[in-house]
């Protein structure tokens, strides 16, 4: 089926969601909880950040600019989830499809990337300390998110373009809750492994690549980190790591084991699990891992609620 005959399929049904009432009512509940706590916790985080001029430093910005992908990647299709969980048709066109993909797949890589970014913003922290201000200057750290959320759409617009132009088959069902990369790709006729290498390869550039240069800044900061004579030091080099590493293991694993394996293993119900943790697991826990472990952020967010508390009384105080 050539290209000009996807008029066929001009529309996909989403079969993942539950066809109960009562559990359509619970899972749109659950969505719209989960959606809240994360669009709150990154904008707390972005609103921190911001507020606080001691907080104007090269690790925070990156971690602003995380927080604020990390709003956008789960808007791309949590919205659109919640409309499915309480519509009788749950479709898309194509062309909504491979426009949720691209963002999703784009968003998501920019997510791996600017984490790659951040790992090379703690080597140059710990491992050349005397040099971090020349090093890491505000025009760099710049053109790394820049760079984080160009390369990441570049990825995902060759990807969507080259699945979408596959020959597709008669069936439109999507095993699944939102367009992702597996479940759309079980659509495709030809199940060629020139397509599955072709895919597989973009996941590599998008998730093995920026891994590969986390594990290698993280070399370098454990070797620093053992020259460090006293245990105070150590400490305090391990601590502005701990939380960035624990992001890192939980966004990797997940995708890695999302993307990086054969077609052949896919497993619909598996598969739909898994997406609801890094949709929206990863992104309700980030702000949390960052501010449980990370007293500067956690000073911050306090002030910002106390003098929203403070104006709201004085707002509310009657007038003598």
């Amino acid at each position: 089926m050539s290209w000009k005959n996807h008029s066929v399929l001009m529309e996909l049904v989403f079969l993942a969601y539950p066809s109960c009432p009562e559990l359509r009512v619970l899972s749109f509940l659950g969505l719209s909880l989960v959606y809240a706590l994360i669009i709150v916790g990154n904008v707390l985080i972005v609103l921190a950040l911001r507020s606080d001029a001691r907080l104007h430093t090269p690790m925070y910005y990156f971690l602003g600019s995380l927080s604020g992908v990390e709003i956008c990647y789960t808007t791309v299709v949590v919205p659109h989830m919640l409309s499915n969980s309480i519509k009788t048709q749950k479709t898309i066109t194509f062309l909504g499809c491979a426009t949720q993909m691209v963002f999703f797949v784009g968003l998501g890589s920019a997510d791996c990337f600017l984490l790659a970014a951040m790992a090379y913003d703690r080597y140059v922290a710990i491992c050349h300390p005397l040099q971090y201000p020349l090093i890491m200057t505000w025009t760099l750290c710049g053109r790394l998110i820049v760079a984080s959320v160009v390369i990441g759409f570049f990825l995902s617009t060759q990807l969507v373009v080259f699945i979408f132009f596959l020959p597709f088959c008669q069936a439109r069902g999507i095993k699944h809750f939102f367009c992702d990369v597996p479940p759309v790709m079980q659509l495709v006729c030809t199940n060629s492994h020139l397509h599955e290498h072709s895919v597989l390869v973009a996941a590599t550039l998008a998730i093995a690549v920026p891994f590969f240069l986390i594990a290698t800044s993280y070399a370098f900061i454990v070797s620093a980190v053992l020259k460090i004579h006293s245990a105070a030091g150590r400490s305090r080099a391990c601590s502005t790591c701990s939380s960035h590493l624990t992001v890192v293991l939980l966004q990797y694993g997940c995708c890695a084991f999302m993307y990086l394996r054969p077609s052949s293993s896919y497993s619909p119900k598996k598969d739909q699990l898994l997406s609801l943790v890094y949709t929206l697991g990863t992104p309700l826990l980030n702000p949390l891992i960052y501010t449980l472990r990370n007293n500067e952020v956690k000073g911050a967010l306090g002030r910002i609620l106390t003098r929203h508390c403070l104006s709201k009384r004085g707002r509310e105080k009657p007038i003598k």
